[in-house]
């Protein structure tokens, strides 16, 4: 049984890469890029030629979220970012609640532009704080203050029906204390969602070669599951549930358009290195994009998309995929829903000993609708993860 959920069946969740960023950061592995002259007549055509080289392929499929993300979004153009929202929104069928995410940095040049990117039509902003204060923003090599942080919050407040921002924890030398404060602060000023991440020293990062040298060292495993233990209780007191391993929100206010990679729905990636997931008739496509910013653009400009590659994924590879990004979040998987979009039973696409030593252990529960992980299971995903999938 290889059967896909019909993909008219489900919206469309549309993720718009803009890959620069003022600099590079010491922890960052995603596919950002640094230029003394920001391309940006360029590369916002190029994403416009793109957009609509894969609506004419798709069709007009629902809309469900758009999301901007890098790189640094809030570099774009205000102008360029409504051209792309118009687009869209013309070239596919837009729910009438559709979700449109920026990620933002709170430098004191991009808060001033969230006034413009509210009019483009921006209705949720991703703020990329990170953490606030001083010693630690220089630490993380981020160009803003604390002060800056906090004024970009209260800027977004103001603008924005929704809004969000990330923090990173588990620092050199944080206390529980230390961010507990940290915590409370931030969720004084805006409670609606929140992304908050454990530092982790990333491959081919900055970061990984001076951990190497000793250069700083980071909390061990128990003080680290202290502070993501002190993350869930803080969030809770602010009235925010954490619904995935990172992110905590208040009913209603959790990013649609996350829950859809995390729900293995369809969704669209353009621009540079982006991915996506595209269901067309029974088949479910892989779709990847040129990860340099030059080349993409020039196989924009000659045939219309800068795709690298579309490869149809077999349902053990559907059903690896959906295991896990489902386990993830703290839903689970609908078992109804696996079949579904793999093909597979979920007893099919488990180890069985694995299974029940887990579920024994605490660290998973199923009934006959769901496959879920505990919190003590997600503090282990990683390792249950590589164990339990086949």
């Amino acid at each position: 049984m290889t059967a896909l959920t019909p993909s008219s069946a489900e919206p469309l969740a549309l993720y718009i890469h803009w890959p620069f960023c003022l600099a590079k950061c010491p922890y960052c592995d995603f596919n950002s890029h640094v230029r003394e002259r920001m391309p940006e007549a360029r590369f916002a055509a190029a994403l416009r030629t793109e957009l609509a080289h894969e609506a004419a392929r798709l069709g007009r499929r629902k809309l469900g979220s758009i999301f901007f993300g890098g790189g640094t979004p809030s570099l774009m153009a205000p102008e360029s970012v409504a051209a792309l929202i118009a687009d869209a929104t013309t070239l596919f069928e837009p729910l009438p609640n559709l979700e449109i995410t920026l990620e933002a940095n709170p430098t004191s040049v991009e808060s001033g532009r969230l006034s413009a990117f509210r009019q483009a039509g921006v209705n949720r902003v991703s703020l990329g704080i990170q953490a606030l204060d001083d010693a630690s923003l220089k630490f993380l090599g981020r160009e803003h203050s604390a002060k800056q942080a906090l004024a970009a919050l209260e800027i977004a407040r103001g603008l924005f029906p929704r809004i969000t921002f990330d923090l990173i924890y588990a620092r050199p030398g944080q206390t529980l204390a230390d961010w507990q404060a940290e915590l409370d602060t931030a969720l004084s000023l805006v409670a609606d969602h929140v992304s908050l991440y454990q530092l982790t020293i990333e491959p081919g990062t900055k970061f990984e070669a001076l951990y190497r040298t000793g250069a700083f060292t980071l909390p061990d495993e128990d003080t680290a599951a202290r502070l993501y233990q002190e993350t869930s209780e803080v969030t809770a007191r602010h009235g925010l549930a954490g619904y995935e391993v990172s992110n905590y929100a208040r009913p209603g206010s959790e990013s649609r358009h996350n829950l859809t990679y995390w729900r293995y729905g369809d969704y669209l990636g353009l621009g540079p290195g982006a991915h996506g997931r595209i269901t067309q008739g029974d088949a479910l496509f892989a779709t990847r994009r040129h990860r340099a910013p030059e080349p993409w653009a020039d196989r924009v400009e000659r045939t219309g998309t800068g795709q690298t590659s579309q490869d149809a994924l077999d349902p053990t590879d559907r059903a690896r995929e959906m295991l896990l990004m489902g386990l993830r979040v703290t839903e689970g998987i609908n078992a109804h829903r696996f079949t579904a979009r793999t093909g597979l039973s979920l007893q099919d696409a488990l180890d069985p000993v694995i299974l029940e030593a887990a579920l024994e252990e605490g660290y998973l529960e199923q009934t006959a609708e769901t496959l879920r992980a505990t919190p003590e299971g997600r503090l282990r995903l990683e390792a249950l993860l590589g164990a339990l999938v086949l």
